[in-house]
């Protein structure tokens, strides 16, 4: 199995120096997991992709277990999804995993949703754990979902996969894997900037909030209302009886089926 790790200009969240993205070197530790299983060696059938400028301290992702670093060097301002194309195209990899989201300045999140649509590939987000399929061909992916629940999804190969933050932490730094990877330099073919399509429209104020405002709506009423906007439903019990707000717990255990119904 051959695989291709996109790898993304980050910064540290604290100190905005330039640093890998944590996600990131997730990803290579299942990448390198993924590997050992299908016979290979840590990183022996890994590539980390990066297009940018400068390669900086990405290369700390050798140390971590990748063996290879292909390195599309092109100008700050050109849109990076053309080379990274065109290198995924002629690499023939089976599988490309991507972090959730990029750690810098102006990353969106969308270059894996638009390398996949460019490679014709499926794309499957947020996996936690992978493996190989049962059939030939395939990879079983643990998705992680909202309030820690877990799904088991098998996708069909090649495809594109963006790993989740609840993956398994990176592997621990080693020195000697810094020195034996090798990082390759490539001239990335020149391109566009990026365009910004910005769609004008109208401002509209939202209808309901004005509504309220101009019937003259209470505090409590106000309250109530971004209350449970911001939450997304449920109920305001203001100073409810000891009995009403029992109910209501439970009631909100068994919606969100933590508690059998009865």
């Amino acid at each position: 199995m051959r695989i291709a790790l996109l790898l993304s200009a980050g910064r540290h969240r604290v100190s905005g120096r330039p640093a890998p993205v944590p996600v990131e070197l997730q990803a290579l530790r299942l990448a390198a997991d993924l590997a050992q299983t299908h016979g290979g060696q840590s990183g022996g059938t890994v590539t980390g992709l990066h297009a940018g400028p400068e390669i900086g301290p990405l290369t700390d992702a050798l140390g971590h277990g990748l063996g290879h670093l292909v390195h599309l060097r092109m100008p700050a301002e050109a849109d990076p999804a053309p080379a990274l194309t065109a290198a995924l195209e002629a690499g023939g990899y089976d599988l490309i995993l991507a972090g959730r989201s990029g750690q810098g300045g102006e990353d969106t999140g969308l270059l894996p949703y638009t390398l996949a649509r460019a490679l014709g590939r499926p794309i499957l987000a947020d996996a936690a754990a992978l493996a190989p399929g049962a059939e030939a061909g395939t990879l079983s992916v643990e998705q992680a979902l909202g309030r820690g629940a877990r799904r088991r999804l098998v996708v069909r190969l090649p495809a594109l996969v963006t790993v989740h933050p609840a993956a398994p932490a990176p592997l621990p730094f080693a020195f000697a894997g810094l020195r034996r990877g090798q990082v390759e330099m490539r001239e990335a073919a020149p391109s566009a900037p990026a365009p910004h399509e910005v769609e004008e429209r109208p401002y509209r104020p939202r209808p309901k909030l004005i509504a309220k405002a101009a019937a003259g709506a209470s505090a409590a009423e106000r309250l109530k209302a971004a209350t449970v906007a911001a939450s997304g439903g449920g109920k305001l019990l203001v100073d409810p009886a000891p009995e009403e707000a029992a109910r209501e717990i439970l009631a909100h255990l068994r919606a969100l089926g933590l508690i059998a119904p009865r």
